[in-house]
């Protein structure tokens, strides 16, 4: 009969198990939902970069590997450049033509500046004789007036002086004919400089076009998705490679909207991957996004229509990984992972903090009018 009794407590302590357990546990859950505010939908993220040529031309040798840590500056690929080498050459001639031809244009200049020279001191030289010329006229004409010369004598000192009249205007349409040659030559020398200005340019372009025969990454880090082979033909902008920067890489947590109220800038973050088991890895929040996940989608979701459903939206959250993590370097962008905010911390701005002042309702508090 004492069986009955211990019959009868069994479901009374099973009970008073659940219930402590059940207590235990909302409390549990309660002050984590007080302390933290935490999401499943995070992943890694890195800022990768594509390498691509600038130039043509067909590959000659492909220098790196799948998974191959690289330097930044380092040549991954070179490209043949046989034909860059040879416009190169011929941009070099080109270019030392052009400069012999202002140096020719120099020469001419400085013959014509001699002939200048000379045409003037002819002009002078026609000036005294007419003036000469003249004297003897009117000296002769006077002697042919008084009877002393012969009047053939006179009309001889004035075909004379017609003579040299004629010889100054002669010698001055001579001088100025240099002139104008000369300026006609210092035309040709800017035109040929300019000329020789856009060679040499196009001597630096040629030279530049060799240089991009090899192909360097842009950044440290991993190489992967790599698609090029020896042989290939390739256009510029074509994806040859990319380069993950692994010890630059990120969490982008997505946050429901009714999370972001109590999250702040600066907030410890303890991220966890499936990747590295029960390891915890540290970091804070970094940055929030301009706008909701779903406006950056290729086909944003229209809500104006009659059978709308409000759904929380979820808010990209960009969380930094402290470079002092033994773990920061190994994390691999596209990682699911989870994390977990401690919202006690009044680190810096909030959500509602960081958004940009409206321009009407910064001129409103500061009183100015339109």
């Amino acid at each position: 009969m004492a069986i009955l009794p211990n019959i009868r407590r069994g479901p009374l302590v099973v009970g008073g198990v659940v219930a402590v357990v059940l207590i235990v546990g909302g409390g549990v859950w309660w002050t984590n939902k007080q302390r933290y505010e935490s999401t499943d939908n995070a992943f890694i993220a890195a800022d990768k970069v594509t390498v691509a040529p600038q130039v043509d031309g067909y590959v000659a040798q492909v220098l790196v590997e799948d998974n191959q840590r690289v330097a930044a500056g380092q040549v991954v690929v070179r490209l043949d450049a046989a034909a860059a080498q040879a416009k190169l050459a011929q941009a070099i001639a080109n270019a030392a033509a052009l400069d012999a031809a202002v140096r020719g244009v120099d020469d001419k200049s400085a013959l014509e500046s001699a002939m200048i020279a000379q045409k003037a001191a002819g002009v002078e030289s026609a000036h005294a004789q007419a003036q000469m010329a003249t004297a003897e006229l009117e000296r002769y004409g006077a002697l042919a007036k008084q009877g002393w010369v012969s009047p053939q004598r006179a009309q001889s000192a004035k075909a004379a002086a017609g003579t040299a009249a004629a010889g100054v205007a002669q010698a001055q349409a001579t001088l100025e004919a240099e002139r104008r040659t000369a300026e006609a030559l210092g035309s040709a020398r800017a035109q040929t400089l300019a000329q020789a200005q856009a060679a040499h340019a196009a001597v630096e372009t040629a030279r530049i076009d060799v240089s991009r025969t090899e192909i360097r990454a842009p950044v440290a880090g991993v190489v992967g998705a790599k698609a090029v082979r020896p042989g290939q033909y390739v256009r510029p902008g074509m994806a040859l490679m990319s380069v993950v920067p692994l010890g630059q890489a990120y969490v982008v947590a997505n946050f429901k909207e009714t999370q972001v109220s109590r999250l702040r800038i600066g907030q410890p973050v303890e991220i966890r991957a499936d990747a590295f088991g029960k390891q915890t890895i540290r970091g804070h929040i970094d940055s929030f996004a301009p706008a909701t996940g779903s406006e950056f989608a290729l086909i944003p979701v229209e809500n104006a229509v009659g059978n709308f459903t409000k759904i929380a939206q979820r808010l990209p959250v960009k969380i930094a990984v402290d470079s002092k993590e033994p773990l920061a370097g190994a994390l691999r962008p596209g990682l699911s992972v989870e994390v977990k905010v401690d919202v006690r911390k009044d680190t810096g701005l909030g959500f509602a903090d960081t958004a940009p002042t409206a321009p009407s309702t910064e001129l409103a508090r500061r009183g100015v009018s339109r």
